[in-house]
């Protein structure tokens, strides 16, 4: 029997990353739905320029997500002007595309700030808000990178394996608190952090069909919320294989070359950005670098 569809009109929510790609889209998606949205970016002029443009009173705020005092303050004030969160979704993050042995340590310490010790913060911080109330829904942005490895993104897989196992735990912690968890594993996105990486196997979904599907899931009470949804079935179904032909599959359809074979040229702007990014990165684009701001 299909779950009967929660409204969404009048909710409160709070998005982080919320200046460009998913979290832009997803908020875009709730507003159209009737939500009182705020979006929080280290970028403020630009998540101002995408709250004027989606309208519906959407709020722009300050955040780094990497720093609590900032993210605490970025809900206390999306609250103070318009009202108890009802949602919050952890979006912010950063996907740098290297060999790990050549990884740098600021590279990975940056990732895990933002991809993972974000996600854990925002967590906490909704919780501490939504559970003296006995209702909430708690958006975690992971990937599908997070229930399996790729070469090229091993500390970005690394992190998101992380927000999928932290989503799990919380999700059991809840039960029964009235505070609902939903884990979104989408495949490649056609946005800008997927700048040069093209697959003939694995097609790309655009930011719309993430948000569409988060939409989706508030509405029915989802955990799982895989994009496409076919991938989820085909998850299941290659975890019943032994590990040596769950691995050559992948090698036949050259999956393991996802990450590895890619047009480095493609991605230099993203990858430079990603590189001097901070905590409010949106998941799909770091902030500019300073001297690029104007470009």
């Amino acid at each position: 029997m299909a779950k009967e569809r929660q409204a969404l009109g009048g909710k409160v929510v709070a998005i982080t990353g919320g200046a460009r790609g998913i979290g832009r889209a997803t908020a875009a998606a709730l507003v159209r739905k009737g939500c009182r949205v705020a979006i929080g970016d280290l970028d403020l002029p630009l998540a101002e320029q995408a709250a004027a443009a989606l309208g519906g009173g959407t709020l722009a705020l300050p955040l780094d997500v990497t720093d609590r005092s900032s993210f605490a303050a970025f809900l206390d004030e999306a609250e103070r002007q318009l009202g108890p969160l009802d949602v919050v979704v952890n979006n912010a993050g950063i996907m740098p595309v290297t060999p790990f042995v050549e990884e740098s340590e600021d590279s990975i310490h940056r990732q895990v700030d933002i991809n993972l010790h974000g996600v854990i913060t925002g967590t906490q911080l909704a919780i501490e808000r939504m559970g003296p109330r006995h209702s909430g829904q708690i958006v975690n942005i992971a990937s599908q990178a997070g229930k399996g490895g790729l070469p090229g993104i091993a500390t970005y897989a690394a992190t998101k394996h992380g927000v999928v196992g932290l989503s799990e735990a919380v999700r059991a912690e809840l039960r029964g608190s009235g505070v609902e968890m939903h884990c979104v594993m989408p495949t490649v996105v056609n946005t800008e952090l997927t700048s040069g990486v093209g697959q003939r196997w694995v097609k790309p979904v655009e930011a719309e069909d993430v948000a569409n599907e988060i939409v989706d899931a508030l509405e029915v009470g989802r955990y799982d919320v895989w994009v496409p949804k076919a991938n989820g079935a085909i998850y299941r179904i290659l975890t019943l294989l032994p590990r040596n032909a769950r691995e050559a599959i992948g090698r036949l359809m050259k999956v393991d070359k996802l990450m590895t074979e890619v047009d480095h040229g493609a991605r230099n702007a993203y990858e430079e950005r990603a590189a001097q990014s901070k905590g409010g990165a949106d998941s799909d684009e770091a902030k500019p670098a300073p001297e690029r701001e104007a470009a």
